[in-house]
């Protein structure tokens, strides 16, 4: 049975005061919860933060980006190394805000999905259509193509470690939420994607919703079959949203 899953992405936010009781609050009420898997995941300069008050506690951290490059002359880039050196259990790659923003490409997220697991680090790798493509019926297509160009690079083996986040880009900070149904969908299809290459692979792959969830909404979402935890933006600033955010997972 695969295990629920509460990622918090604190995107640009942050400070090392604000940082200090978050993560104080969530060591102490999280601590209890060894059901199912959780993370956060701040700005590169807190990850340090992140792992000296976190490490005793069932809370893991992990960073929102990641060079497709093992090094060298690229500016302001962080590197799968560096990344190890704060002990990250996870990145996330590909998110729709890196794509939309910074231009990257299918090629560019297969690359540094590769990165990641050259540290043994989990991608989480992040899909999702636009309220364009939604609404002209492409959204299963747009979605098996992000998810395929990884493929055509990895192999289906190497997403037994990886981890599937799917967010609908009009869902994002939005305040609008896909209902659980729609969400439910679009895991599905995911799941029967990954089935046509490994069923064993699909059906254990921890496949997460992202998109506005919130206390109020999170228990109906997670009741989906498919649906396997959240990647969760907004209310995982505030730690006790999020804390209930894994209580209504576990």
């Amino acid at each position: 049975m695969r295990r629920k899953f509460v990622a918090g992405n604190w995107k640009m936010h942050g400070s090392l005061a604000e940082n200090q009781t978050r993560l104080s609050q969530l060591a102490k009420g999280l601590s209890q919860l060894k059901t199912l898997d959780m993370a956060v995941f701040s700005t590169a300069p807190y990850l340090f933060q992140c792992k000296s008050l976190l490490a005793a506690t069932p809370v893991k951290w992990g960073a929102q980006n990641i060079s497709e490059h093992a090094q060298g002359a690229f500016t302001g880039e962080t590197s799968v190394a560096m990344l190890q050196d704060f002990s990250c259990d996870y990145v996330i790659i590909g998110h729709s805000e890196r794509r939309e923003l910074f231009a990257e490409n299918d090629a560019q997220v297969a690359a540094k999905f590769v990165q990641a697991q050259t540290g043994n680090i989990t991608p989480i790798l992040c899909v999702g259509e636009s309220l364009q493509q939604r609404e002209a019926g492409t959204t299963v297509e747009v979605i098996s193509r992000q998810i395929q160009a990884v493929l055509d690079v990895v192999g289906i083996q190497k997403f037994a470690q990886a981890v599937i986040a799917y967010e609908p880009i009009w869902a994002i900070g939005t305040g609008k939420t896909a209902t659980p149904q729609q969400a439910q969908e679009v895991h599905s299809a995911i799941r029967s994607l990954l089935a046509k290459n490994d069923q064993c692979v699909a059906q254990n792959m921890q496949i997460l919703y992202g998109g506005s969830v919130k206390p109020g909404n999170a228990a109906e979402i997670f009741a989906q079959p498919d649906v396997d935890g959240a990647l969760v933006g907004g209310a995982s600033l505030n730690a006790g949203d999020f804390m209930e955010i894994c209580k209504a997972a576990s």
